[in-house]
Formats: C-alpha cells, sequence, structure tokens
C-alpha cells in the first residue's frame, strides 16, 4: 500500500551539526545574502518586526525587489540540491533493487511519488527535479573515474543556481531529444548557446529559443516531429447536464494557423471597438476576452453555413508563413508561423505557401516598397511584415505578433520622424506606453534591435537585446 503522505521521519534525534559540506556552502551563502537583502530593505526607523508581512508592507521597492531577487536565488540553490537528491533516490529505486529498492521499502510505488509526497508538489514537478538532476549528475565510469555530466554546461548553471530547474529541463530534455541526430560539437555549441539564453530571459521566451535551437539543431527531425503532432490532433465535443457544449481541440501547427489567425482577427476587431476614439456602441460590450474567443468561434461557424463572402474583419486576414527563399525553393530548413511557436517544416511551408489564402513573407526582394519617408503616416503590410520578421512580436516583452502593432520610434506628427523600417518598431500596447512614458530609447537595426534604459532606471544605461534575435541563435552558433 503506497504511503499516504511523506516517507517516515528517522525516531532518533538528529546530531550535533556539523561544519557544512561544500555542497551546502551555497545554501548557507544564499540565506546570509537574504538576510542581507532583508535587513537592509527595513526602513531607517525601525529594525525587523519578525513578521513577515508586517516587515513586507514595511520595505521601500527597490529594498523589496532585492528581496525578491535574493529569494529566488536561495530557491534556485535549494532546487539544485533537490535535483541531486532525486536523481540518488530515483536511481537507489531503479527495478533492479525490487521491493528493496528505497522507493518501495518507504512504501511508496515509484520514485516520482516518494519526491512529490516529500515536496508536497506535483508527480510532474517531481519528475522534473529527478531528470534534472540524472542530466547534470557526473557520471562514474567502470574504472571507477569520475566523469563530466552529460550536459556539463546546464550542469555548472544548475550548480551555481544561474538558471532555473524548469530552464534546466527544457535544455536537457531538447538535447537528449536530438542527441542521436545531431554532431557532438554542435550539440555542444547549442547547449552553451542555450544556457546563456536562460539566464537573460524567462522562461516562455526560453521556450522559443529551445524550438528555433532544435529546428537548426535537428532539421531532418522537423518534419517527422509534425507527422507526431498531426497524428495527435483531435477535437472533443460533449455536453453536460446542465446542456453546455464543452470543446476540447488539440491542433498541429498547421491545422491551428488558420483557427488562430481567424478568431483573432474577430477579437482584435471587437477590441478596436472599445478603444479610445472609437464611437461607442449603444450596448456596451462587457465580454471578457475568452468570451469574446468564443462568440467568434460560433460567429464563424455561422458564417461557414450561410454566406459565400469573407466578414469584414476576416477579409484582411492573412495567415503569415515565414520562410527563406532557399529554404522554400529547396525544402531544407523550418519555417515558421506568425502566432505560434513551434516551427514547421520546408514542405509544409510549400504546402501552405501554396494555399491561395495564405501569404508565404519570403523577404529579401527588391520588389517592396519597404521605405515610404514622410508620404504616408501608417507603415504598410510589406514594412508589418519585414518588421515582423526582425522583432518576432512584441519587440520588449515579446508579446504574440498577433497582438503587436507597428510603430514609428520618433513619432511622425511630432518628431516628423519617417515611415521607414529604420524608424519602425513591433510593440503590444502596454510596452508602448510605459516606452514612451519613461523615455526609453531605441537602436533598430536590420536583424536586431536594442533598448536604452533611462537613467533612472538604469544608471549606467546598458541597452538591452530586444526582438527576435533575443531567443534565436546567432547563425554562427547555429553553423
Amino acid at each position: 500500500m503506497e504511503h499516504p503522505t511523506r516517507p517516515a521521519q528517522p525516531a532518533h534525534p538528529s546530531p550535533p551539526a556539523s561544519p557544512a559540506a561544500p555542497a551546502l556552502a551555497a545554501l548557507e551563502r544564499g540565506v546570509a545574502a537574504l538576510r542581507e537583502a532583508w535587513a537592509g530593505a527595513m526602513p531607517a526607523w525601525g529594525a525587523a518586526s519578525g513578521a513577515v508581512q508586517v516587515d513586507v508592507e514595511r520595505m521601500g521597492d527597490t529594498g523589496l525587489v532585492r528581496v525578491v531577487d535574493a529569494l529566488a536565488r536561495a530557491r534556485r540553490e535549494v532546487d539544485a540540491v533537490l535535483a541531486s537528491v532525486a536523481a540518488e533516490a530515483s536511481k537507489r529505486s531503479g527495478p533492479e533493487f525490487g521491493v528493496d529498492g528505497l522507493a518501495k521499502a518507504q512504501g511508496f510505488h515509484n520514485p516520482v511519488r516518494l519526491i512529490a509526497a516529500a515536496t508536497g508538489g506535483s508527480r510532474a514537478e517531481a519528475q522534473r527535479l529527478i531528470a534534472v538532476g540524472a542530466a547534470t549528475a557526473e557520471r562514474q565510469a567502470l574504472s571507477g573515474e569520475r566523469m563530466p555530466a552529460r550536459h556539463p554546461r546546464v550542469a555548472a548553471a544548475v550548480r551555481t543556481a544561474a538558471i532555473s530547474i524548469e530552464a534546466a529541463s527544457a535544455i536537457t530534455s531538447m538535447l537528449d531529444r536530438s542527441a542521436t541526430r545531431a554532431e557532438v560539437s554542435r550539440v555542444a555549441v547549442v547547449e552553451a548557446a542555450l544556457v546563456d539564453l536562460a539566464m537573460r530571459v524567462p522562461l516562455e521566451t526560453l521556450m522559443r529559443g529551445v524550438r528555433e535551437a532544435e529546428a537548426r539543431l535537428d532539421p531532418d527531425g522537423v518534419e517527422p516531429r509534425e507527422d507526431d503532432l498531426r497524428m495527435e490532433r483531435s477535437l472533443t465535443m460533449r455536453e453536460d447536464s446542465r446542456g453546455v457544449v464543452h470543446l476540447h481541440a488539440r491542433l498541429d501547427p498547421e491545422s491551428a494557423a488558420p483557427v488562430k489567425a481567424a478568431i483573432e482577427a474577430l477579437v482584435s476587431d471587437a477590441l478596436r471597438r472599445r478603444s479610445p476614439g472609437a464611437i461607442a456602441p449603444v450596448v456596451d460590450d462587457r465580454r471578457s476576452i475568452t468570451q469574446i474567443q468564443a462568440d467568434a468561434l460560433a460567429a464563424l461557424a455561422r458564417h461557414s453555413l450561410g454566406c459565400t463572402q469573407a466578414a469584414a474583419p476576416l477579409a484582411k486576414t492573412t495567415v503569415i508563413v515565414r520562410v527563406d527563399l532557399d529554404t522554400l525553393v529547396d525544402e531544407l530548413g523550418h519555417a515558421r508561423v506568425d502566432g505560434l511557436d513551434q516551427p514547421i517544416s520546408a514542405a509544409t511551408a510549400r504546402r501552405m505557401a501554396a494555399d491561395a489564402e495564405l501569404l508565404p513573407a519570403v523577404l529579401g526582394g527588391d520588389s517592396l516598397p519597404l521605405d515610404l519617408g514622410r508620404a504616408a503616416r501608417l507603415f504598410t503590410k510589406a514594412q508589418r511584415l519585414a518588421l515582423g520578421e526582425r522583432d518576432g512580436g512584441c519587440a520588449s516583452c515579446g508579446q504574440n505578433i498577433g497582438y503587436v502593432e507597428a510603430h514609428h520610434i520618433d513619432w511622425w506628427e511630432r518628431d516628423t520622424g519617417p515611415t521607414d523600417l529604420s524608424n519602425g518598431v513591433m510593440l503590444c500596447t502596454f510596452c508602448h506606453h510605459m516606452i514612451h512614458r519613461d523615455g526609453w530609447q531605441i537602436r533598430p537595426g536590420p536583424t536586431d534591435v536594442w533598448f536604452i534604459p533611462p537613467p533612472h532606471i538604469d544608471p549606467a544605461q546598458v541597452p538591452r537585446l530586444g526582438g527576435r534575435a533575443r531567443f534565436e541563435l546567432r547563425e554562427e552558433q547555429a553553423a
């Protein structure tokens, strides 16, 4: 019978504390740094009270941010040790030990459940700890010699609390999938690049980089992975006792692209009618985003049943397939669909580009008038495609490209800024407002865009990389 809560604790008292092992020294440093940050966040007129909530409420903004950073680092340090311990517990619970394995001896069916019970977390989290611990643990040769970890760069970053367990898991699982089909030297380069990326960006942005890296590292594997995703596609419909119909869809990128684009076009149209300056509707629209999406799906179905012409918001809607010309011609490499993070194969790109309802964004030709100067105020579709290729969505926060607009860096009216690519950037509404409000500078280039923070945010004004270049591997790294 499986243990109901967590492993049994020893009945005898703990031995006296001994000098910390080197592996625990980082934990002690992390706690010391947290204590220092906590004390430094207290106001000058009073020391820490001992009550967490009271202390937190008394902290200034700068002190609170330092405490958040110290706590996050301490958490990563604890997780690094926990991953090593979880991997060892899994090793001692292997099938070769039978009922005498560690997990079964403690009353658990497997080590995943043992770790999940101990942490109070999910089995998925426990499995991730075990997998990262195994991928970053030193190996032992038959001769007894200690060998580097399977992924040494990830291991070093985890040990120094530079990256999280979630980031390490994303990188190592992808590298393991691709290792058998890629050169060892290329795997090492990609591992180093992704670790560097994980230290600079949030997990969501890292995942985009991981997908892009996998497509470059294993180009022949993109199409087989697409086949796997396509075989997993499904749509289930059921009606519950109240009469509510539940839809659950799992779609591969090619199938999802037109569905997502059509729904988002209707949602964007509804949100535009709410924006300042728009003509107010007679009846206030108080729908949530999810309700608007549900209504959009129903509207599309009704339209397809009774109309032969596209609805107004859909008339200008296209699915953008971004692909290099060589990839399109030779079918070697991969492409991307705006709004989706998963790369698609060259064969799928050619198939989608052949559809009259889709627009292939094959960039680099000389026929598009991409720079308009002061002749026009609004960016053209061709310009937005080019900016989207460089920025990959909101150049600041990475927001999905379906929810961003092309903006002038130097304002068209106030600064007499031209409607040119060198003066354009893709931004979501929030980032656009904050950048202009706080006085950020934007320095765009042909393939990247840099944001210069104002002195009150960063006195040194160190440039911060934005756009697609944040998560894409450099060409020399991917070569």
